[in-house]
C-alpha cells in the first residue's frame, strides 16, 4: 500500500520522515525542564546577599547558590507549577528572594508606586513652573520687568558710573 502511494524508494523516505516527526515531538518535552529551570532561576535572587540572579551567581565560595539550585531542580522534578515553586522559595527565604515582585495583592503597589510618584513629580513641576510664570508676568505688567529709568538725573549718574575709562 505504501509502495503504491510513494513508489519504490519513496515509502522509505516517508517512513524516515514519520520516525523523525515522532522523535521530534517526543523531544519537545525534554527541553521543558531546562527552560523552566532557566526561567524560574532568573526570577529568583541568590540568598547569599551578592545581589545576583540565582542561576547567574558566580562569586567564589558562594554558600547558598549550589544548595538553592539543587532545591530549584528538585521542585521542578516534583512537577510543581512556576507559581508554586516561587511561593515555596518565598516561604523558605522570604519575599526578598524574588528578583521582581509578584503581581497581585500588596505586591501590586511595588509596581504602581514608582510610576505614580514619577507622574506626580512631573505634575508638581508643571504646576510650579506655571506659578512662577504667572508671578513673572504679573511683576512685568506692574512695571517690575525690565527697569526703565525715567529720571534724567539718575540716568546721567548711571551713565557716568558705568562709563569705561
Amino acid at each position: 500500500m505504501l509502495r503504491a502511494l510513494f513508489g519504490s524508494s519513496g515509502w522509505k523516505k516517508a517512513l524516515q520522515g514519520l520516525v523523525l516527526c515522532v522523535l521530534a515531538v517526543g523531544m519537545l518535552g525534554a527541553g521543558d525542564a531546562a527552560s523552566r529551570y532557566n526561567r524560574i532561576g532568573h526570577e529568583l535572587m541568590c540568598a547569599c546577599g551578592c545581589g545576583q540572579i540565582l542561576v547567574e551567581c558566580n562569586h567564589v565560595g558562594c554558600p547558598d547558590s549550589d544548595r538553592m539550585i539543587g532545591e530549584l531542580r528538585q521542585q521542578i522534578a516534583e512537577g510543581g507549577t512556576d507559581v508554586a515553586i516561587e511561593n515555596w522559595f518565598v516561604g523558605k527565604y522570604g519575599a526578598v528572594i524574588l528578583a521582581a515582585p509578584m503581581r497581585g495583592g500588596f505586591d501590586t503597589v511595588a509596581w504602581i508606586t514608582p510610576v505614580a510618584v514619577f507622574g506626580l513629580a512631573i505634575l508638581a513641576t508643571v504646576m510650579v513652573v506655571r506659578i512662577w510664570r504667572r508671578r513673572g508676568m504679573a511683576a512685568h505688567a506692574a512695571g517690575g520687568g525690565t527697569a526703565v529709568v525715567q529720571d534724567p538725573e539718575l540716568r546721567e549718574r548711571i551713565r557716568r558710573e558705568t562709563e569705561w575709562k
